[in-house]
C-alpha cells in the first residue's frame, strides 16, 4: 500500500450549502475539529459515521460538470447505497438534487446532481 485515502474533495461555490446537502444524505458532522485541516470560509468537511470524510473547497466562478458533456465531464462521482430507491430519490430531490438519468432497465441505480452540479448515483442495496 502506498497511501491511505484521507478524504474526497469537491469543488463548489458554497462550501456550507454542499456540506449540509451531503450531511442530509449521509449523516455525520460538518466541520468537526480535525488537526488535518484548517476550516474557514473556503473549506468545510463532513465526517461520516463510517469514518469517511468528504471535504468541500470553494472555487470562485465554479463551473459544475454537465452530465454527458465531454467539454465539462463529470470528473468523478459518488455511489450511495440505499434500501428503497424510490424513497431515496424523493428524499434527495427534496434536498435540492437534480435527476440526471433514471438508470438501468432493472431499476437498480439512478444518477443525480448535487446542488453544485456534481453527479452521484443512488444504488439499490
Amino acid at each position: 500500500m502506498i497511501a491511505k485515502l484521507q478524504c474526497v474533495v469537491l469543488d463548489c461555490a458554497d462550501v456550507v450549502e454542499l456540506s449540509r446537502f451531503y450531511q442530509s444524505l449521509l449523516g455525520g458532522v460538518v466541520n468537526q475539529p480535525d488537526p488535518r485541516w484548517s476550516l474557514g470560509d473556503g473549506w468545510a468537511t463532513l465526517h461520516t459515521g463510517g469514518g469517511f470524510v468528504l471535504a468541500f473547497q470553494r472555487v470562485e466562478d465554479h463551473q459544475p460538470p454537465r452530465w454527458q458533456d465531454p467539454v465539462r465531464p463529470q470528473q468523478f462521482h459518488v455511489d450511495l447505497e440505499v434500501e428503497d430507491l424510490d424513497q431515496a430519490q424523493e428524499d434527495v430531490l427534496n434536498l435540492g438534487a437534480t435527476l440526471l438519468d433514471e438508470g438501468d432497465v432493472k431499476g437498480s441505480w439512478r444518477i443525480f446532481a448535487d446542488p453544485a452540479g456534481h453527479p452521484f448515483c443512488l444504488v439499490r442495496h
